[in-house]
């Protein structure tokens, strides 16, 4: 290695799933990265995904890949039900875990396996990405720029028709849906926004006939500064342009209106008039352009992540920051389950 030249980052992957192939190739955006191995426990998938991305070396056991491979941090992309494990492996071995959202399925064991590498000395990260979408980053520009004043009420709103339950027959069963799912990522947007929530009264429905858990969630948060939010999640609604996979938020101040539109436009309204700014993802040429904002947030976010393993600041969506989303996200369903408003 030549004078001041830097060595790459060496990153390896568990899980070769739906999302690998997204998050491998954001991984590869990054300067200074090497994505030396992937481990699934169907190595003929993790050898597909390793030939399409162009990923060196596959295993089916995560364990072989760890104990044959130098690593500087690995990334979980399993099913949620696996991560635990996995990031033990991962923990035991001293190297820093970035998993998948959730940490866990359930809010203890996410405790449990932050504590677990709490005491290994292990840095363990959550890949949160959607407080990284484009047009959520700009609104939280203006919004800490002073564009609108102070804040007093907020809406964030997920609400789709799209038929989620095609590509994933399994959530018809799943006892806890919408909030598990979508809320973990808008409630996490919310606390990015306006900080820890104070009280939470929460509202569940089920419209499909069909399903186990609740499609509808309408959520309405205290926040400690006062600000009131609500946040609207939907996998029933019907309308004539739907915005999905795009969260729509809008921000009143007592100077103006932030006003996150379908399409990626941020709209500030003030005395003076609107102006409106284009917060466009990044089309980066494995973005499937139906999936856009989710997809190119992946970018910074793993570039986020990546300066927290490297030292060079505190990365944001660490597992004790994730927590505490989990945290809200367990309160939304405690109110909803008794009628009551909680205290996270």
């Amino acid at each position: 290695m030549g004078a001041g030249s830097v060595r790459p980052t060496r990153v390896a992957v568990i899980g070769a799933g739906f999302w690998s192939r997204f998050q491998l190739a954001a991984w590869k955006e990054l300067p200074d990265v090497a994505v030396v191995a992937i481990a699934n426990r169907s190595g003929d998938r993790a050898r597909a995904v390793a030939e399409a991305i162009g990923v060196p070396a596959w295993y089916a056991d995560p364990a072989e890949m760890l104990a044959g491979e130098e690593i500087d941090v690995v990334d979980v992309i399993t099913a949620p039900d696996a991560h635990v494990a996995a990031v033990r492996l991962v923990a035991d071995q001293g190297i820093p875990v970035i998993c998948q959202k959730p940490l866990a399925p359930d809010l203890a064991d996410a405790r449990a396996a932050a504590a677990y590498c709490d005491a290994r000395g292990v840095p363990l990260f959550v890949h949160e990405s959607s407080r990284w979408q484009a047009p959520t980053r700009e609104l939280a520009r203006q919004i800490r720029a002073g564009r609108i004043g102070r804040p007093f009420r907020a809406r964030l709103e997920f609400s789709t028709g799209f038929p989620v339950f095609d590509n994933q027959p399994f959530l018809r069963d799943a006892p806890r849906f919408i909030l598990s799912d979508v809320g973990v990522h808008v409630l996490d947007v919310a606390r990015f926004l306006f900080g820890e929530a104070t009280s939470v009264s929460t509202i569940t429905g089920r419209v499909h006939p069909d399903i186990k858990g609740e499609d509808v969630a309408t959520v309405l948060l205290r926040m400690g500064d006062g600000i009131t939010v609500t946040c609207e999640m939907s996998f029933a609604t019907v309308l004539a342009d739907d915005p999905f996979p795009e969260t729509l938020i809008r921000v009143e101040g007592d100077e103006g209106t932030i006003h996150v539109t379908a399409g990626y436009r941020v709209r500030c309204t003030r005395a003076d008039g609107t102006m409106e700014t284009m917060a466009t993802p990044t089309p980066y040429p494995w973005v499937d352009p139906a999936y856009a904002v989710i997809q190119s947030s992946m970018v910074a976010c793993i570039a986020d992540l990546l300066a927290g393993v490297r030292g060079e600041h505190a990365a944001e969506t660490t597992a004790a920051d994730n927590l505490r989303t989990l945290a809200l996200v367990e309160a939304a369903y405690q109110s909803a389950e008794s009628g009551l408003t909680v205290v996270p």
